[in-house]
């Protein structure tokens, strides 16, 4: 009996001390990576890898591994909100049913107080009107700024927190535009009227709403750094107040990526309103690389494959291969730099979820514009991407994937 016993205790503690996969890959992991996660108090690294499995229906199970993950410690998420914005315009658009009424449709932004701005023409459009669409294509292939905000002001404070805590994303806020000193936290919560035209007939109006909710969560460490340059461009030696600005923890990230990668993987009641032709359309501009978009024209040495792809190819400006695509969205901002994808090699037939986020902030000091990106950051993510990319190279799997609904290079919505 007491051999029995002494073999169970044998068994269970080899069980414990055994690596996951993501352990091992970081273990062995070049300095690019070991820098980061052996400073864990400097750079605050938070890891998602999520092994996909096929069963022979290709039905998809996820095993979750994570390194120094936290979803209640605070970090800046920067760009990343622009997913879940964009989701939830082009499900707003089919909860209102109205005729006529769909991504395509023309979208007229007005403003009614200052500093809002009105909206009525885009040149970089095909029919050269804003819409649903464009903004949505804008957000994903090179992180648009003023194309997440009229979003924004189409759906408000209200509407975006509500829909937030109905999908199960309780920790997240989003409550700011981006990149627009003008609007702080008052300013905010007014949004500009909009109208949709179907050619010339109005089909849909939308008054200036005001946001009457409250921030609910409060994740730990709002409040960072010695020092920030404050509007005036003076530098104040006082912690850096985010308590109002914007929050997606990254275990939120990755679930409502694999949501929209997923649906059908996702119960009911987590899944946003959208039509098989929204996902594809979905599919298509969060993998589409700059060169490969008509409308907007992206041409030049500014807008590389890599751009806004930071795992695997951040730290560097060549083409990227065609049987390779990366769904992501990136962030980066305060020193703060994210990316949440889900990367799929056509070819070898592997697929897999990676998210990361890295702080990089020498000097302890919020917008001053300092910040170790190019220097730690994207080696960092980029490697971390390759390891874990020649990890599933190599992993035995019962059944290869059927990626066939993504086998595209190019589409058109």
């Amino acid at each position: 009996m007491t051999r029995i016993f002494m073999l169970i205790l044998v068994v269970a503690g080899s069980l414990s001390c055994r690596k996951s996969p993501l352990d091992e890959i970081l273990a062995d992991a070049p300095q690019s990576v070991r820098q980061v996660i052996d400073n864990p108090e400097k750079y605050e690294p938070q890891i998602y890898y999520v092994r996909i499995d096929r069963d022979e229906n290709n039905a998809p199970s996820f095993t979750t591994y994570t390194h120094n993950a936290d979803p209640d410690r605070y970090f800046y998420p920067a760009s990343t909100v622009k997913f879940p914005v964009a989701v939830m315009a082009l499900s707003r658009l089919n909860n209102l049913a109205i005729p006529g009424l769909d991504r395509h449709t023309r979208m007229q932004t007005d403003s009614v107080r200052p500093p809002q701005s009105r909206v009525l023409l885009d040149s970089t459009a095909e029919a050269g009107v804003p819409s649903v669409a464009h903004y949505v294509r804008k957000i994903f292939i090179v992180s648009d700024n003023d194309a997440y905000n009229r979003l924004y002001e189409f759906l408000g404070w209200d509407h975006i927190q509500a829909t937030l805590r109905s999908k199960g994303f309780a920790r997240s806020r989003i409550i700011h535009r981006l990149s627009d000193p003008r609007f702080g936290p008052v300013e905010n919560r007014y949004t500009n009227p909009v109208q949709f035209f179907d050619h010339d007939t109005l089909v849909y109006a939308q008054d200036e709403q005001v946001a009457r909710d409250t921030v609910r969560y409060r994740p730990n460490g709002e409040r960072r750094g010695v020092a920030f340059i404050n509007g005036d461009g003076e530098r104040v030696e006082q912690p850096f107040d985010f308590s109002m600005k914007n929050f997606f923890p990254l275990e939120e990230q990755v679930r409502l990526l694999q949501s929209i990668m997923f649906p059908q993987a996702t119960p009911a009641e987590e899944r946003f309103n959208l039509t098989q032709e929204d996902y594809r359309f979905l599919y298509s501009v969060m993998c589409m690389l700059p060169r490969e978009s008509s409308y907007p024209r992206y041409e030049g040495e500014d807008y590389y494959d890599s751009y806004v792809k930071f795992l695997i190819y951040g730290d560097q400006r060549d083409p990227m291969p065609g049987h390779l695509r990366i769904f992501n969205k990136v962030g980066w901002a305060y020193g703060y730099l994210t990316d949440c994808a889900y990367i799929v090699d056509f070819e070898n037939k592997i697929e897999f979820i990676l998210a990361a986020t890295v702080h990089v902030n020498e000097n302890n000091t919020f917008n001053d514009g300092i910040y170790e990106f190019d220097e730690v950051g994207l080696p960092f993510l980029a490697e971390l991407g390759r390891q874990v990319y020649a990890y599933e190279l190599q992993r035995e799997r019962a059944f290869s994937p059927d990626l066939s609904h993504l086998t595209f290079t190019r589409l058109h919505d």
